[in-house]
This record gives C-alpha cells, sequence and structure tokens, in this order.
C-alpha cells in the first residue's frame, strides 16, 4: 500500500543544525520584508501617484494579519517547510503541493528580484565610475532590448549567494544579522532626516488632492504594493533551525510585522511630501536613493549612502530566497511531495546542497527572461505577488482547519479575535480575523490574474508546470495524486517538540493527547 512508503519522520540522516538565534530569526524575515520597500516603491508610485500613502497602509493592513498567521502556525508546528507544510498537514498533499508551488515561484522569483534591485541601486554610482547611465548599455537582440550590464552584475550577485548558502546557515544568517543592524539603523536615520530637513506636508495634500488615480490603477498599484510585505514565509521556513522556535518565533515574527508596517508607511508619506511622485516613479531602479539624494544640506551624503543600503539590504533579501526555497523543497522531498533526491544534506556544511543549486538556477533563468521584456523589474514583482498571495490564501484556510482537526498542539502564540463554541465536544476557538486574511489576499490574487497578462499567463503557466512535475512523481511513485499518504501527525509532533527542545510544550501535548484517547473511550462505550 502506498501508505507505507512515507513514515511520519523520515528515517535517522544528516539533517538541518539549529543554529539561528532570536535576532538571526528577525533578521532572516526583515532582509525579505525590510527590503520590499526598496523595490516597491518606485513600481507603486507609478500605478498609485499622490495616493501612494493609502495603497501602503491598507496593503499593511492585509500584512499584518499574514504574520500574525504566521506567528501562530510556526511557533505551533517548527519545522522546515513554512506554509506549505501547513496546507499539507491541513488540507493533504496535493493543496500542499498547490500552496508550495506558489511560495516556490515567489522565493525563486525573489532570487532574481532582489539581486535586479540590488545592482539597480549600486549601478546609482555608474555615472560617477563609468560616466554613463545605466540605460546607455542597452542592447539590441533581435526584437528585444537588453541591458547586458544591468544583468551581467545580477548573474554575478546570484552566483555568490549560491556559494555562501552552501556554506551553511550560520554562515548565511551571520550576513543578515551584520548587514541587518545597519540597515535598521540608518534607515531610521534616513526617515527622521527626510521629515527634518525636505519634507513639505503641502506638497503631500497637493499630491493627495490634484494626483489620485483612477480606479483601475489604484487596484493595481494595491496588487503591486503587497510585494512591499510579502517574507514573513522566511521566518517559519528557518524554524527547524532557529533554537527554541516556540518561545523565539513570536517575539521575531510580532515585532517584524509592525517594524515594516511602519518604514512602508513612513518612506511613502515622505516621498510623497518631498518630490513630486513622478521623480520616483521615473526611477523605479534605485527610488529611496534618488529620494535621499534630494535632501538638502545632507544629500550628497545620504543618496549615495542609501544607495549602498539599498543594495545591501536587496541582497540579502536575494539571499533569503534562496535559503527559503531550498527549505521548502528539502521539507516536501521528506513527505513524498517531490523526489526524496532534493532531500540530501551536504555532510560536512549540512545545508541541502542540491535544492540550493536547483532552484537557484531556475532563479537565474528567471531573471535572464525578465530582461527580455519591457520593464525587468515589474515584471518580477508581478510574479511573485502572484505565487505568494495564491501561497497565502491557502495558508489562512490551512490555519482555520488546523484550529478543528489538531487542537491538541500546544499554540505558544493565537491570532486575537476568536469565536469560542464546542466541536465534537472539543472546545475550538474559530479564528475571525483569518477568514477576513484570507478574503483580502484572495482578492489581490484575482485581481493580479484579471487585469495583468502577466499574472493571467505566466502564474498559472508555472503552477501547471509543477502540477506535470507532481503528477509524473505520484504516479511513478505508486503514490495518490489527489489523495494523502498516511502519516503520525502526532509522533512527528512529538519528535519535533522534542528536537526543539520545547519540553514545556511536550509535556502540555501528551497531556492533551491522554485526553483525545480518554475521551475516544468514553464515546465507544
Amino acid at each position: 500500500m502506498p501508505e507505507e512508503k512515507i513514515s511520519a519522520q523520515p528515517e535517522k540522516k544528516i539533517e538541518l543544525r539549529r543554529e539561528v538565534s532570536v535576532w538571526g530569526s528577525y533578521m532572516w524575515g526583515y532582509a525579505d520584508v525590510g527590503a520590499n520597500t526598496f523595490v516597491a516603491l518606485g513600481l507603486v508610485m507609478a500605478y498609485a501617484q499622490g495616493a501612494a500613502s493609502i495603497v501602503f497602509a491598507l496593503a499593511g493592513l492585509i500584512y499584518i494579519l499574514i504574520g500574525l498567521a504566521y506567528t501562530e502556525l510556526a511557533s505551533t508546528y517548527p519545522v522546515a517547510g513554512g506554509g506549505p507544510y501547513f496546507t499539507l498537514r491541513s488540507l493533504g498533499d496535493f493543496w500542499g503541493f498547490i500552496s508550495g508551488s506558489g511560495l516556490l515561484l515567489a522565493y525563486t522569483i525573489d532570487i532574481a528580484l532582489f539581486a535586479v534591485a540590488s545592482a539597480g541601486y549600486l549601478n546609482f554610482f555608474m555615472p560617477f565610475i563609468l560616466g554613463k547611465e545605466i540605460e546607455q548599455f542597452v542592447i539590441a537582440l533581435g526584437p528585444f532590448q537588453i541591458n547586458w550590464l544591468w544583468g551581467s552584475e545580477t548573474l554575478f550577485l546570484i552566483l555568490l549567494l549560491i556559494w555562501l548558502n552552501i556554506k551553511g546557515i550560520r554562515e548565511s544568517s551571520f550576513l543578515n544579522e551584520v548587514i541587518g543592524i545597519l540597515v535598521v539603523v540608518l534607515e531610521s536615520a534616513l526617515i527622521i532626516l527626510g521629515f527634518v530637513f525636505a519634507w513639505k506636508p503641502e506638497l503631500l495634500a497637493l499630491q493627495w488632492n490634484t494626483q489620485f488615480p483612477t480606479f483601475n490603477n489604484f487596484l493595481y498599484s494595491a496588487s503591486l504594493s503587497i510585494v512591499s510585505f510579502i517574507g514573513l514565509e522566511s521566518i517559519s521556513q528557518a524554524a527547524q533551525e532557529t533554537k527554541r522556535p516556540a518561545t523565539i518565533i513570536p517575539r521575531t515574527s510580532l515585532a517584524l510585522t509592525f517594524s515594516v508596517f511602519i518604514f512602508a508607511v513612513f518612506f511613502s508619506t515622505l516621498c510623497l511630501g518631498v518630490l513630486p511622485w513622478q521623480k520616483i516613479a521615473a526611477n523605479v531602479d534605485n527610488p529611496l536613493a534618488v529620494l535621499a539624494s534630494s535632501f538638502p544640506l545632507v544629500g550628497l551624503i545620504a543618496g549615495p549612502l542609501t544607495a549602498v543600503i539599498g543594495a545591501l539590504i536587496l541582497f540579502i533579501s536575494s539571499n533569503t530566497g534562496i535559503m527559503g526555497a531550498s527549505r521548502l523543497t528539502y521539507s516536501f522531498s521528506q513527505y513524498g511531495v517531490i523526489s526524496p533526491w532534493f532531500d540530501q544534506v551536504h555532510r560536512k556544511y549540512r545545508t541541502p546542497v542540491r535544492t540550493i543549486l536547483v532552484f537557484s538556477f531556475i532563479g537565474i533563468i528567471q531573471t535572464i527572461l525578465s530582461f527580455l521584456t519591457p520593464s525587468v523589474m515589474e515584471t518580477l514583482a508581478i510574479m511573485y505577488a502572484f505565487g505568494a498571495t495564491l501561497g497565502y490564501t491557502l495558508v489562512f484556510i490551512a490555519l482555520i482547519k488546523l484550529r478543528f482537526s489538531d487542537p491538541y498542539s500546544p499554540r505558544p502564540y493565537k491570532m486575537p479575535l476568536n469565536l469560542n463554541f464546542k466541536f465534537k465536544g472539543l472546545k475550538v476557538q474559530f479564528p475571525i480575523l483569518a477568514v477576513i486574511g484570507m478574503l483580502a489576499v484572495a482578492t489581490i490574487f484575482f485581481q493580479l490574474v484579471i487585469t495583468n497578462k502577466i499574472g493571467r499567463i505566466a502564474g498559472p503557466l508555472w503552477v501547471i508546470g509543477c502540477f506535470v512535475y507532481y503528477v509524473w512523481y505520484r504516479k511513478k511513485s505508486g503514490y495518490p495524486v489527489f489523495g494523502s499518504l498516511k502519516r503520525n501527525w502526532e509522533e512527528e509532533q512529538i519528535e519535533v517538540l522534542t528536537s526543539a527542545e520545547e519540553f514545556d510544550l511536550l509535556e502540555q501535548y501528551k497531556i492533551s493527547l491522554a485526553e483525545k484517547e480518554k475521551l475516544a473511550r468514553k464515546k465507544k462505550k
């Protein structure tokens, strides 16, 4: 029987090492989410115009709901895999795979998008180094116009990150921590300097009143702005390598959620009070560097410094994409969703080297293809948002389902605003905010599919391509395509909590299971 081919926990072998500290966990998330404003600001302003602050605030509220959901799930189930693992555990193998295909797209695009953006901020210095603007390095290749220098810089950065991730999670996390400290401090300083030296509230009011976008552009900009807040998945992906995850993850996730929301809203408000939105939209490759260089008195220093900051934070965000893609597929290979070939860990470095190489190579292909389109940044941003919103919609559904199917696992953190009632003799808390979050993220997903050709064609083609592989592998292995393999989730949860050294939660869980067995015996009588 297929059910016997996969056990709840794979055989003992070389596994991922728990090396990530509380600050490392925070910076894994901040490296991905904190960088997004550097990318999204120009893209969003091109469509949101004078309403950019409103758009970022609305997207930020949705992001907070996503953050609360991931805080609950990642602290309850601290294993590699993130959203797809939660979906697989609650909805079954097929829907777990669909969620995984969406978030894998987001991660591989993450590698490409943030490497492109990192190189874009480095190109702020191009006129000083080579005496030319980066746009002057475009060549014609048949019907395509390709910026060969920008593309070459991007590929070099990706190759550097591949080497770093193969070396190990500790080295990779250390890079995030060092650069992250610098970025948080300097981003805060940039906001303070901007409001003190350059912000004009009358310019902000003028653009709000006279430069409001059309309804269609407002909706489209809202879809793009979600890119500013995607990345919380990173913390849950690193949960299996985090020390005391049930204790650390709630702290880091909540801190990350609100700090990034504040930065995104402040930056967009600052921009509208310093420059016309057209100026920011025209510099989509390094918008914050252009903003900082316009500050009086400090602009000569703030502009180049911001370009360096942007390049650094975007570099480590691309690094987070490699980590996330490799850990997601590592997890799926262990549960029979994809081939076990992917779950091999390097004997020396203890990293999933095969998944790092394969999916980083996919990121390289996506980078090359995006440079064949008229707007490399917008193309990648749309694909990024498509994959992430598909995955996040299913994560919210998974959270709701797990409240009913697994009320026994201790939850160090729960989403607020719950309805209490009994379900099959058990006390269950129904998460109202999860329903709101699910509807909001699903709306953005369908908006991308309906209004944009790339989201409507390329996104579904990616999912279909992944599905073809899934069908081939499952049939080849004798596994059901739409059914699920039999697993002992209770035994696995005990092993996970033991490995994480969360002994208080382990004791609570065993007590809950004992009560479950007692209730089952009563029902039989």
